[in-house]
């Protein structure tokens, strides 16, 4: 790879790579920024990470914005993607179904088990995710200064509500789909995490009502 394939990349010049062989990760520990560096490190992939501060406004930049138009971390390039291209990417999901692929890591390839894994990436990418993020900004960040409390029981209601169906889900397996560790795992751990790191609403939520969940 030649060093300098990372510089034909605007965000290159706001976060250079001292590594351009490696995949370069641009993030924020959030779980969705979580994910990817975990599903990086979980296949043993030769990465670097560049900090995005989200705090300090950094996703708005025309460097990020070049990479992901959608002002979101994580977002990744490849320099050594599909035929020997580099390949940006963006949005979690997407990185975890790419990354697994690349590998040939933590997604089944038996067509009925390959795609019910992923069903199961899109459900928290469509709901966990979404429900307990906003959750958790009502409870424990700009919108716990708001007095009607509606909007922060709404979003732990479906939240609760969701963490049942992963809570059933997961009685008699080891993990989501069965005894395989896939990235269903990887996309859901994160934001189970948050209740109880970010947010600190393990008693808000009645964690102890999800015994699978926990374990």
């Amino acid at each position: 790879m030649r060093d300098d394939t990372m510089t034909a990349f605007t965000i290159a010049s706001r976060w250079p790579a001292t590594r351009p062989d490696a995949i370069q990760l641009y993030s924020l520990p959030t779980p969705n920024g979580i994910k990817a560096a975990a599903m990086l490190a979980e296949t043993g992939l030769d990465f670097e990470a560049h900090l995005v501060d989200i705090t300090q406004g950094d996703q708005m930049t025309p460097e990020f914005l070049s990479l992901n138009p959608n002002n979101k971390i994580p977002a990744i390039i490849d320099p050594d993607g599909p035929n020997g291209k580099p390949l940006p990417l963006w949005e979690s999901g997407a990185i975890l179904i790419y990354l697994a692929e690349k590998t040939g890591k933590f997604l089944p390839i038996n067509p009925p088990e390959h795609y019910e894994t992923i069903q199961w990436v899109m459900w928290q990418m469509g709901g966990l995710g979404p429900m307990l993020g906003q959750f958790g900004f009502f409870h424990a960040f700009g919108g716990a200064e708001i007095e009607d409390k509606r909007p922060r029981d709404r979003y732990r209601d479906e939240g609760r509500r969701l963490l049942g169906v992963l809570n059933q889900r997961l009685a008699g397996r080891d993990f989501i789909m069965g005894s395989e560790y896939t990235i269903a795992d990887i996309a859901a751990w994160p934001w189970v995490r948050a209740i109880h790191t970010a947010y600190e609403a393990y008693d808000e939520m009645g964690m102890k009502d999800f015994p699978e969940v926990l374990r």
